[in-house]
């Protein structure tokens, strides 16, 4: 595999976000923020406003996780976990089902979204364009985290390795998604000289289970996606693993990143991050669900650390965190 010389080749690829929200122009150090925030520590995620005036301590806390599968079902395996949260904090917390990327972070943007869990590719646009503060991802018991982007087929397709796809069809989810959009057109241009358009016809799906689903029902002839989360629908019977066949796997990226709202105050986002790490998972519904692909604590990070890599897909794809 030579995902980092594809990383450094570049891309015509660029993706603006376009969200909702006045912004407010501040004489600060950013990096590569929206305006509205300040980044004076350089750990590349907005601060918590300096001026009392300017944070926030809602009576109900917002929580979406992000929008990759059907959210009846997430919303029945969070349900333990925001408890305890509630327990944690004193507060009401409200399940939020969004639909897609964009309006999860246009949610956190506008201040109507407080606590969540950004997918892998749309982290660093929540980072810079609606002030997300990511600290955890979910890990395995011995501290094994991630997942793997997956190009793959059904049985009797034709397809047999990457370059079978050229002249037919692959199906992406959205252009924020790193497994389903961003590390799969770095690594088609970088390494087997296929683009969109030019060599393949791309379509979306919207979602992982989409596409997996599609590929499984011979919907899609191709299609780019996150192993996570094909390990969940198998173990739900949703589809068989015979149903699919892989023909191309990644190096692995980080998952799930779950942070706050960084106007939240100060006192509020410690007893979030004390939920997320004193939350005991044996027995819980949130156990039952993520058991399914090897996950069963919260491991604390930093997206300077952890999002690099995502990061330098990002630049190779040309995709600008602009707030437009």
């Amino acid at each position: 595999m030579k995902l980092m010389n594809s990383l450094l080749s570049g891309a015509a690829l660029a993706l603006t976000m376009t969200l909702a929200g006045p912004v407010a122009a501040q004489d600060c150090e950013r990096g590569d923020l929206d305006k509205r925030y300040c980044d004076v520590n350089g750990d590349l995620i907005a601060d918590t406003p300096t001026d009392p005036a300017d944070q926030v301590d809602p009576d109900t806390l917002i929580f979406a996780y992000t929008p990759v599968e059907d959210p009846a079902v997430y919303k029945a395996a969070w349900s333990d976990f925001l408890t305890h949260l509630e327990s944690e904090t004193g507060k009401s917390v409200v399940f939020f089902p969004v639909q897609n990327n964009a309006a999860q972070i246009e949610a956190m943007r506008s201040g109507r979204l407080h606590i969540a869990g950004f997918n892998t590719g749309s982290n660093p646009l929540a980072v810079n364009c609606a002030g997300f503060n990511p600290f955890t991802i979910m890990a395995s018991k011995d501290g094994n985290f991630g997942y793997e982007m997956e190009i793959i087929t059904y049985p009797g397709s034709g397809i047999e390795q990457v370059e079978d796809i050229r002249g037919k069809q692959l199906a992406f989810t959205s252009p924020t998604s790193n497994s389903g959009f961003k590390a799969p057109s770095a690594i088609l241009k970088g390494d087997f000289d296929m683009l969109p358009g030019r060599d393949f016809e791309p379509v979306y799906s919207g979602k992982h289970d989409n596409s997996i689903l599609g590929v499984a029902n011979k919907d899609y002839m191709a299609a780019s996606i996150a192993n996570s989360v094909k390990s969940r629908m198998i173990s739900r019977d949703v589809i068989k693993a015979e149903d699919v066949k892989v023909i191309y796997k990644s190096q692995t990226f980080p998952t799930t990143g779950f942070g706050t709202a960084h106007n939240l105050v100060p006192e509020l986002k410690e007893k979030i991050r004390n939920a997320f790490f004193s939350f005991e998972w044996e027995g819980t519904s949130l156990q039952e669900e993520f058991e399914k692909s090897n996950e069963g604590q919260f491991l604390e990070m930093t997206y300077q650390e952890f999002w690099e890599v995502i990061r330098k897909i990002d630049t190779a794809n040309g995709v600008s965190y602009a707030c437009e």
